[in-house]
Formats: C-alpha cells, structure tokens, sequence
C-alpha cells in the first residue's frame, strides 16, 4: 500500500487535532532485540564517508565515544575504525557461539545462530553511512602499503553486510529508528520532517503537560536536540567543531582532543537518550505473530555470513555482476511482496487498508455446508460452501482465490457474490481426511476475513549462470579476487 493511504492521512488529521500521533498499527511490526548495539555516527561535512565521531554501546547508562580530532586525517580515520571494531566485532561474534539444528523437509538439517546482532541507528542516513564505512574499510590490509589493524578489513565486510541487510523489506539486523517509528505511527507533520528523531518522538511520546505539536516544534531547535547525524548542524559546524579541529592541528594535545570530544558529545548524547526512548516505545507494543519468522530468516543469513567469513571468503566485492545484480533485485521484490501480506495478516488496522481498496472483506458467515462435496469416487473431494455477509466493496471476481489471516493455511475460491453477501468454496486447509476436519470450516455467526493476498512460498525467478551472462549485459564475468587497487580505494 502507499505510505500515505487513506486511512494513514485520516490519522494524520487526527493527530493535528488531537495534538498526539495517531497508531496505524496494533501490532509491532519489527523485531526488537533485547540487547541492541546502538550507534550514532557523525560525518564531516562534505565528506561521503570520513568519521567525526560516533557514540555505540548496549548499555544506556554506559556509552562509548569516538572521536576523530582530524577526520581528514588518514591514520585517523583508521584507528577511529579499529576502536569501533573494538566495540561491535565482539558483539556480533559472541552470536555464532550457540546454535541450534533445524530440520528441512526433503533436505539435510542445517545449524542455525541460536541469535543474532540486532544494530540500531537514529535514520536512513546513518544506516548509509555505515554502508560507506563499511566499503571504506572491507579491502584494506593489515599489511603493505597504509597498513590497518586487522580488525578494520573484518569491520568493513560486517558493516557491508548489515548495510545490504537493511535494504531487505522486514529485516530487523540493521533497523532505522525514523523508519521503525513512522511504521507505527502517524504524526501531525509530513514524512519529511518525520525523519526528525526528536520532533517525530514528540509527536508519539510527548512529555507530560505539553502537546505532541509543541514537542515537535522544540525537536526542531538544533540547540536543544542536535541532528541525529550523520549531518551536523552549520552553526555548530562553523562555532564550535571548526575552531575545535584547527585548536589540534596547531596543537596534537591531548587537551585538544578533548576539547574535540567535548564538542562531539554535546551533539551525539542527546541523540543517545532519543535512541534508547525510541527502542522503550517500540517495546511497548505487542509484537506481531509472523515477525518471529522473519528475525528467523535474519538468523539464517546471519549464519551464512558468520560463516562464510570463517571459512575465509572474499570480502563483498565492488558491484554486483548482471546476473547476481538481476537476482538480487527479484529477491527485494519477493521480499516486499511477502512482507506487505504478513503485515496485513498480523494487523487488522493493516488489512483494512486493502478492504478499502476491494482487495479483502469481512464479515459475518451466514450459512455453511460443510457436507459439499465435487467430484465423483475416488476424486471427490470436499468442497464446504460459507457464504458471508458484508458492507466492504468487494473487488474480487468469481474464480478468485482468497486466503484468511485467522487460519493459516486455509484458502477458498469466490463462487459469488450479490446484495452484501459472497460465497466461498473451501479448497484448503480442511486436512487430509475425505471430509473436513472439525473446525477447518468457519460455522455460522463466526467473524471472518479474506483476501486476494497470499503469504504462500514463490519461486525464484528463471535466471541464468553467471557463466551464460549474455554478451548483451556485460558477457561471463570475472572470479572477483581482491587486489592492489581495491586495497587504494578512496573513503569518499
């Protein structure tokens, strides 16, 4: 559904009014880990990927700062890396001690991370900024020429990874806190000036005595609540952080680096408390039944990754060849598709956007014959009739096959429909008993939804070998194998 649908404007209406964003959901939608790293990172400006400073950790109370007193400073740049790897790589690779074996119906079982990293960070922006650390960092070499510590190749490839991850629809390993918000809630303001952490909190958790429009107008004021980075504020740029960085060019102290730290942390501290306030309000709702599938699907590739890393591989290389490039792309189209359909199934307030649009309906069952049969001897087969009463506007046409978000696995076809009322053959979901199961057919009085769209398996799309790449798109491409020049790569 698009992200301003008619009923998301009617909640934003509402907000103006009531002076307080407005739930779209009654569910979460977003897997929260109970010990997330969160980090804020600062950029310089006009700089695509060179560190200012960043604050991380997993506890509130305990935050660590990095600062890099010169962010044009290569050496610099590096050792502010390395510290982060000294933060996050033991982390993420405390997850990959404890697994667990599952079991695959036709396949051989497989170990799975018992749990997996969860990351947070304040905005789309910072995940890309991650992205781009994570590229400035995953060929460099702990020796030759610029040599690294060790740990900075190996921060890079986990970076990339979770920076790819998050552009998957339902992945939780990397979560944006704007994003993950705005997912839940409608504020009296537009989408852009959501991406603002603190006016979009004050809008959804205002403090006690004031109003979500007045909370959202002082989240404005760069003085009270910094950008959430990477981007800092012009004025605190030119006032404070320039003065700040020539004061240790002219002298390397350590009093200059402080007087940098101390400028960094009046920015980045405020951003901490927005975090772990935004992660507590997450918290508070009820998490939807089908977001444990998808942080299962986020542990698996986890695994695949933990390993692929210990067995030795190649970082990621630079781009994607057309073959891998086209699969990728029909994998976050699949992926879109089944996330949009297990939202809708977890949430009524979801699917109640696509009973508008005719692409669902509820109602009450009428009458039922669960005794309806087709087909004669052998192939007959059970084929209960309901038939549903309802006032939504029904855009489904006979033959169509619809599933219900109140039984998995069940699925009619449309027979049907006149005067509110639709009926229904039963052709799922009953068992595998010549007759339907007890309470596999919905029985009069019984409040039902339907709709066109399926949260079943789909296949990958037919591509070719990387091998058989036409010639049209670039022909075979090459075994990707790092060198000299990737190892050289400019930070921005």
């Amino acid at each position: 559904m698009s992200p301003l649908s008619a009923l998301t404007a009617l909640a934003r209406l509402r907000a103006v009014r009531d002076g307080v964003a407005q739930p779209v959901t009654t569910v979460r939608h977003c897997h929260l880990a109970p010990n997330p790293m969160v980090i804020v990172p600062l950029g310089l400006a006009g700089e695509a990927a060179a560190p200012l400073g960043a604050v991380v950790g997993t506890d509130p109370g305990h935050p660590r700062l990095l600062v890099v007193p010169q962010p044009r400073d290569r050496d610099l740049r590096f050792s502010f890396a390395a510290e982060l790897a000294e933060v996050l790589l033991p982390y993420i690779e405390g997850f990959g001690k404890t697994t667990e074996t599952v079991e695959r119906r036709g396949g051989e079982p497989y170990e799975r991370c018992l749990e997996a990293p969860q990351i947070l960070v304040p905005n789309r922006p910072a995940a890309g900024f991650l992205g781009l650390l994570g590229r400035s960092t995953r060929f460099r070499r702990a020796d030759g020429p610029h040599p690294v510590h060790p740990s900075v190749p190996l921060l890079g490839r986990w970076l990339t990874y979770f920076a790819d991850r998050s552009q998957q629809p339902g992945s939780c390993l990397l979560l944006t806190a704007t994003e993950a918000l705005s997912l839940h809630w409608a504020t009296g303001q537009s989408g852009l000036e959501d991406a603002n952490l603190a006016a979009l909190l004050g809008w959804i958790d205002p403090p006690p005595g004031t109003t979500g429009r007045r909370a959202a107008e002082e989240g404005e004021d760069p003085l009270l609540w910094p950008p959430a980075g990477p981007a800092t504020d012009p004025g605190f740029d030119n006032e404070v952080l320039g003065p700040a960085i020539r004061a240790y060019e002219e002298a390397p102290t350590e009093r200059a680096v402080e007087r940098v730290a101390q400028a960094l942390r009046t920015q980045l501290e405020p951003t901490w408390r927005l975090m772990w306030r935004a992660a507590e309000v997450l918290r508070a709702l009820p998490e939807g039944a089908r977001v444990r599938d998808r942080w299962e699907t986020d542990r698996g590739s986890f695994t695949r990754f933990a390993e692929r890393i210990a067995e030795g591989g190649p970082p990621q290389a630079r781009r994607d060849g057309a073959v891998g490039a086209a699969a990728r792309l029909a994998g976050l189209e699949r992926a879109r598709t089944g996330y949009d359909v297990q939202r809708a199934y977890d949430d009524p307030l979801v699917m109640a956007e696509y009973r508008l649009s005719g692409e669902a309906f509820a109602g009450t069952v009428t009458a039922a014959d669960p005794e309806h049969t087709e087909g004669e001897g052998r192939s007959r087969r059970p084929r209960p009739l309901i038939t549903v009463r309802t006032a939504d506007p029904v855009r489904l046409a006979p033959g169509t096959t619809v599933g219900s978000p109140d039984r998995r696995g069940h699925a009619a076809e449309i027979v049907g429909a006149s005067a509110g009322e639709i009926t229904l053959k039963v052709v799922k979901g009953m068992g595998r008993g010549r007759s339907p199961a007890p309470g596999s057919v919905p029985e009069p009085g019984e409040r039902v939804t339907y709709t066109s769209l399926t949260d079943e398996f789909q296949s990958s799309a037919a591509l070719p070998d990387p091998e058989q790449t036409p010639w049209t798109h670039g022909g075979p491409p090459q075994e990707y194998v790092p060198g000299d020049e990737d190892a050289q790569e400019e930070w921005s």
